[in-house]
């Protein structure tokens, strides 16, 4: 390997901004410290800022050392319909109509779940919601399950354990349940094309495995937690409000079309602009749109792109020297340092790969995709929606961590020994 300045620089810049994402809250911390500083210390306890800063201080960088066309050269080659799409989707997902409609759905199954109205209500949102990632996109099934979540059980005062169980388990869920089909998870649509991979193909070889997974973790959980979820008494229809059946279905068009059209940004642009018309004529069916939260998320997820485009030289390498096992456990650790997407298209040019070796890279990336927040293309959403319902409004990225390796075992287990 010979790397250039710029990737030394760039994966230099990536261990850091990998290792600020782990003190966000001694940031925040300092905030309350020292209130007169308080503002930089807030920007740097952002975790959605953190890539972000890191990238630009990249950028930074190759001005001085090469001019400012270089680094505005380098910034037009990235792709960064990724970042863009995933803001789209998250503040359409989370429209009040799209809400009502999966609320009145989630409902619905729950009744037929032999179990106290809380408990079903629980296990729905952490099961049928994130494999509903695999048709709607995992950002928009992220956005919905942490919104419902947060509604019916985060602004409760639940427990602190529960808190982080519940958000492992989330995570991890979403990643893995996006495999039923090939154009819906972020780390597959990266190589489904390449590699002849269809809906049949994925359902046979991943995604019943994760949806066995998905409703493990989320019968795991809600074992766990019983007592303590049915005395929430939690009624899904405390919150409902008549929104006409006519604004839900121009806004499930509005989602179908963004979805269908993920990969066309002067698409799915043109269609928000348009959501956006119709909800500021409907203001009264609508509550404030999550344009900030998914403009954070954006931000991060673009300044991952910036700096992780520049991690190619070490991690293709690393990649190819793997046996399937290996592989299969090296992808679910690199993926928590990096996102899951960007592991596989790596691993998708490495030449001469056969089917064990391509079932274990992405095997290997969604399962490792829920241990930290840069792990998956969705996980900033969802850290978003739910962080102000934990303590100093930060969630400590080892306690992800840590209560996300159960649910990760249950994914290793599933796809190792099904």
């Amino acid at each position: 390997m010979n790397p250039s300045a710029l990737e030394v620089v760039g994966t230099g810049l990536f261990v850091v901004a990998v290792a600020h994402t782990f003190l966000t809250k001694y940031f925040e911390h300092l905030a309350h410290l020292q209130p007169g500083h308080a503002g930089i210390w807030h920007l740097l306890g952002e975790v959605e800022v953190v890539f972000g800063f890191w990238a630009f201080v990249l950028l930074a960088w190759m001005a001085i050392a090469s001019g400012a066309d270089a680094a505005a050269g380098y910034l037009e080659r990235l792709d960064f319909t990724e970042p863009a799409f995933v803001f789209v989707i998250m503040v359409v997902a989370a429209s009040r109509p799209i809400l009502e409609l999966c609320k009145a759905g989630a409902r619905a199954l729950a009744r037929y779940i032999p179990l106290n109205d809380s408990l079903s209500f629980y296990f729905v949102c952490l099961s049928v919601l994130p494999l509903l990632g695999s048709f709607v996109t995992e950002p928009a099934a992220m956005t919905l399950a942490a919104l419902m979540l947060r509604d019916n059980f985060y602004r409760r005062s639940i427990s602190h354990r529960l808190k982080y169980v519940t958000l492992g388990a989330l995570f991890v869920n979403v990643s893995i349940g996006g495999t039923l089909t090939h154009f819906a998870a972020p780390p597959v649509l990266m190589v489904a094309g390449k590699w002849n991979w269809d809906m049949w193909y994925m359902l046979g070889h991943f995604g019943w495995k994760s949806a066995l997974a998905v409703f493990a973790n989320a019968g795991i959980a809600t074992f766990l937690f019983a007592r303590e979820l049915k005395a929430l008494d939690v009624n899904a229809r405390d919150s409902d409000r008549t929104v006409p059946g006519a604004l839900i279905l121009l806004h499930v068009f509005f989602l179908a079309g963004i979805v269908y059209f993920a990969h066309h940004p002067v698409v799915f642009v043109g269609l928000f602009l348009l959501f956006l018309g119709v909800a500021e004529g409907y203001k009264h069916h609508h509550d404030r749109l999550m344009l900030r939260e998914g403009l954070m998320v954006g931000f991060f997820l673009a300044g991952l792109v910036t700096l992780g485009t520049l991690q190619q030289w070490w991690l293709q390498g690393a990649l190819a020297g793997m046996d399937s096992t290996a592989l299969y456990f090296g992808a679910t650790a690199l993926t928590a340092i990096t996102d899951n997407a960007a592991l596989t298209y790596l691993g998708s040019l490495v030449d001469g790969t056969d089917d064990a070796f391509r079932h274990s890279l992405v095997a290997g990336a969604v399962t490792g995709g829920g241990l930290t927040v840069i792990a998956n293309a969705p996980n900033p959403a969802g850290f978003s929606i739910l962080r102000g319902y934990f303590d100093d409004e930060s969630i400590n990225p080892l306690g992800l961590f840590v209560t996300a390796v159960p649910p990760t075992i249950v994914a290793i287990l599933a796809f190792r020994t099904l």
